[in-house]
This record gives C-alpha cells, sequence and structure tokens, in this order.
C-alpha cells in the first residue's frame, strides 16, 4: 500500500493542475463550449489524424501563441488596430480564453459552429478602422493585414510545434498545418493565404519591408514580458516560456522591439531545455484536465447546487 499513496496524490496534482489551467485559458464558460465542441454531432473541418490538430492541441502552443503576438505587433497598422481596439490590457485574460475558445472551435467543433465562429470575428473586424498616430488609416478587414496576421501566427505555432512538440512534423506534416490553417484564414477573409511551409517563409519575407517596432508594438512587448498579470508564484514559470517565445523570433524582430536575447549558442544549450521542459509539464497538467463530458456534468452539478442554495 505504501506506493498507492504517491501515485494518488500524483494524480490528484495533476487534476488540480489541469482543471486551474484549462479554467484559466477557458474561462467560465469552458467546460460548455469543451462538451458543445468535442461532443455535438456534424462533420469538422479537419478529420482527426490532420496536423492542425496535433498542433492545436500540443502544450507548445503556449510558447507558440506568445512568440506570434510579438510578431505580429511589428505591423504598425495592425498593431494601431490592436492597441486602440483590442482592450488587452484591461481584460487579457479574457482576450486569451476568446482566442483558445476560436481555436478549439475552428479545429475540433462541428463545421457551423467552425463557420459561425469565424463569421463572428469576421463581424468584429468590420467596425475596428481608424489611423495610426502618423495619419496611416487602418481596417482591420482589410485583407492585407489579415493575410499578415494569419501568416505571422502560423509561422509562430509550426516553429513552437516543432521545436517543443511532442510529436513534430515531417516535411508533408508542416505543409499539411498550412493547408488546414488556411481553411481558416479563407473564411476569416484571407483571399489567398499560404499553402505550404515554403510559402509562409515566403511570405515573412515579403513583408519584411513593412514591419517596425512602433512605441504601441514595445510597450505591448514589454507588457507581456514584463508585466504579466499572474500571481508572484507563477512568474518564473511564465518567465520561462516568455524567454522561449522571444527565442523563436528572428534577431531582427527582436532588435525592432528592443528586446534584449542572449547568444545563439546560449539560447540553445540553456534556454532551449527549459522551454522543453515547461512544454512537458503543460503537457503533463493538460492530459488532467477533465474530459468534456465530465466537465460539462461538473458545471452542471455545480450549477445545480448554486441554484439549490439559492432557492432555499
Amino acid at each position: 500500500m505504501s506506493g498507492v499513496r504517491p501515485v494518488c496524490v500524483l494524480t490528484t496534482l495533476r487534476a488540480r493542475a489541469g482543471g486551474a489551467l484549462f479554467a484559466r485559458v477557458a474561462g467560465p464558460e469552458g467546460p460548455r463550449n469543451r462538451e458543445l465542441i468535442h461532443c455535438a454531432p456534424g462533420p469538422r473541418w479537419f478529420a482527426a489524424e490532420r496536423p492542425i490538430r496535433r498542433v492545436h492541441g500540443d502544450g507548445a502552443m503556449f510558447v507558440g501563441g506568445l512568440a506570434a503576438l510579438l510578431l505580429q505587433s511589428l505591423h504598425p497598422l495592425a498593431m494601431a488596430a490592436v492597441d486602440a481596439h483590442s482592450g488587452y490590457r484591461g481584460d487579457p485574460w479574457g482576450r486569451l480564453q476568446r482566442t483558445s475558445t476560436f481555436l478549439a472551435t475552428t479545429t475540433y467543433g462541428p463545421a457551423d459552429s467552425a463557420q459561425a465562429a469565424c463569421e463572428r470575428v469576421r463581424s468584429v473586424h468590420a467596425g475596428v478602422h481608424g489611423h495610426t498616430p502618423d495619419g496611416v488609416p487602418y481596417r482591420a478587414s482589410d485583407p492585407h493585414l489579415l493575410l499578415w496576421v494569419h501568416t505571422a501566427e502560423v509561422a509562430c505555432f509550426l516553429l513552437a510545434h516543432q521545436t517543443f512538440g511532442a510529436r513534430p512534423l515531417n516535411a508533408a506534416g508542416c505543409d499539411g498545418y498550412v493547408a488546414d490553417a488556411a481553411r481558416v484564414a479563407r473564411a476569416l477573409g484571407v483571399p489567398d493565404p499560404p499553402m505550404s511551409y515554403r510559402e509562409v517563409r515566403a511570405l515573412l519575407g515579403r513583408f519584411r519591408p513593412e514591419l517596425r517596432g512602433t512605441p504601441a508594438a514595445r510597450d505591448t512587448a514589454r507588457f507581456l514580458l514584463l508585466r504579466p498579470p499572474l500571481p508572484v508564484a507563477a512568474l518564473p514559470f511564465y518567465g520561462a516560456l516568455a524567454v522561449n517565445a522571444v527565442a523563436l523570433l528572428p534577431r531582427w524582430a527582436t532588435a525592432e522591439l528592443r528586446i534584449p536575447r542572449l547568444g545563439r549558442s546560449a539560447e540553445r544549450l540553456l534556454v532551449r531545455p527549459v522551454g522543453g521542459g515547461c512544454t512537458r509539464v503543460i503537457r503533463w497538467a493538460m492530459a488532467g484536465a477533465p474530459p468534456p463530458a465530465a466537465a460539462a456534468a461538473a458545471a452542471a452539478a455545480a450549477t445545480a447546487t448554486a441554484t439549490a442554495t439559492a432557492t432555499t
């Protein structure tokens, strides 16, 4: 019996860690959304074996997502739209939860739910427009800006997965991931998204002359890297993820954002192993989160208990 207790404690710890991580990323509607996404009947945009499901279901997405936000901020028009309209500083967790729900819905949910999610985003984009501090007009629905945001996101998600993912893709799988992501991009209003990793790399090069570190972009980088709204105990772990997100970026990008970096050898020998350890911890915790049906049942039970208490 002496060996049973440590296993039970570890299982309980894993379940608590997974539940806490899921609650933070998915928000209060997470259990309900998870049930609707994973358990609702109907065809999906992507079959179970598609690369997009492997990439978006791995803990490496935490590093890739942070890297994508930093890289996306380097387009002055896209950054101006985010800075003026997103409210990410006032509600960063809400924005994360909405983004994670969108990714889960389009990757794993029924086709009609995925389409509806994209149409909601397009409706929001239609109302986002204005001028940069330099007086240049922008529209969030501009296909060129949408192409940049999509390309930067796909590049960072894929690079993070290939660096830290449990099951990196082969060359055909990388192209398959880009092609899968293009399905979502078209639904969001990108008329001609990249269809292969080679096209992603080419587009990053084509966008390079348009990119620069504006004051808003540098402020966003400082917020994401130095002022995350987290408990003090979580800051070292987040810091390890953040350093690895920075290490994924091209050096010209971190120079534009004025983010200091270690040398290439130090990043490879010191930073990357820490990132690998962190993503393994996230992967371990994610496996302890309740399955969709259990999460929905737990939420329903909690709601019923709260209602009964309020009426007695």
